[in-house]
């Protein structure tokens, strides 16, 4: 049973000229390698749709049952991309290495997720097509599974479908708990629940797999190749280059997740699924963890401005 979003603390303040105008809350944990919970704020236990921060653990269910792709573009299979060409590009190569094409997709039609590409593709006319939504690398990894499976594809995101069976009991191992609810994410395919410190669990024990095992080909790939997790102006991406080592996911509504090298891994849910609060938290955190801060700086605070010129900030309460 979820908890009660009355059981989040403040995570995040927002400081205009020096009051404070308002906070963000949420709920946080840190787990040890052996999944123990070393610290969290809030309901460490929260049960919540972990939504795109699920898709590490979904994509090494795919590598499970024989999907095998270079790193850049397994990288993809588990991001939520930017709808930069070089996401583009890499999504058609998915589906002609399987013999498919952009109709086979049944992401809902959209635009690139990052601004600046979504206002160069609506000035140059260009209408919204479902491989520019940024879960179409996901979706294309699961039809060449099917493919290599002899499985139907027209209801691949059926959660009845035989790749979503299998996803379910790859998201539960990975967490070390059952699924506590199935619901239909943003882009149309099963969104798994489970609880927050779960989803730190999953990514740990991805991390820490045989250097040949699925997991690890997966987390292996995506900080290899973290332009491709997010993109050149996602936090998701600078996350990873920061840090030595870190794997790092987002996801819709206030959700991250990251583990380190060593196992130890992070997650975290705004309870008004703010990207603000969010990001500072998530940053914060990683100092709290021993992560160098210096390069860590720029995604530390968000700036508030009045009149143009720097008046607050919004700065995670983690923070020393």
């Amino acid at each position: 049973m979820a908890s009660h979003p009355t059981d989040a603390v403040v995570l995040a303040k927002v400081s205009r000229s020096g009051f404070v105008e308002g906070v963000h809350s949420g709920h946080a944990v840190i787990v040890s390698p052996h999944g123990d919970v070393v610290e969290s704020w809030g309901d460490p236990n929260r049960v919540i749709f972990p939504r795109s921060s699920n898709k590490p653990a979904q994509a090494t269910a795919l590598v499970n049952l024989g999907l095998d792709l270079p790193p850049h573009l397994l990288a993809l299979a588990a991001a939520s991309h930017s709808g930069e060409q070089i996401h583009l590009d890499a999504v058609r190569e998915i589906l002609g290495g399987a013999g498919l094409t952009e109709a086979d997709l049944q992401t809902p039609p959209d635009f690139p997720l990052d601004e600046v590409e979504r206002d160069s593709w609506i000035v140059a006319g260009r209408e919204a097509v479902p491989i520019a939504m940024n879960c179409s690398g996901k979706h294309a990894s699961m039809l060449a599974t099917c493919v290599i499976n002899g499985w139907q594809i027209k209801n691949y995101r059926d959660p009845s479908h035989p790749l979503q069976l299998e996803i379910v009991r790859e998201v539960e191992r990975c967490a070390g708990e059952p699924i506590r609810a199935i619901g239909v994410d943003g882009c149309g395919a099963p969104v798994l629940a489970i609880s927050l410190a779960g989803l730190a669990r999953s990514v740990s024990r991805l991390v820490q797999g045989d250097e040949q095992s699925s997991g690890r080909r997966v987390v292996d790939a995506m900080r290899a190749w973290p332009q491709q997790v997010g993109g050149s102006r996602r936090d998701v991406t600078e996350f990873m280059r920061a840090v030595p080592g870190l794997v790092a996911k987002d996801g819709a509504e206030g959700v991250y997740v990251g583990a380190f090298p060593d196992g130890r891994a992070f997650a975290v849910k705004m309870e008004d699924g703010a990207d603000r609060g969010r990001t500072v938290t998530v940053a914060a955190l990683l100092t709290r963890m021993g992560a160098d801060p210096r390069p860590l700086g720029p995604l530390a605070t968000v700036p508030l401005l009045g009149g143009g010129v720097p008046v607050g900030r919004v700065a995670s309460v983690l923070a020393g």
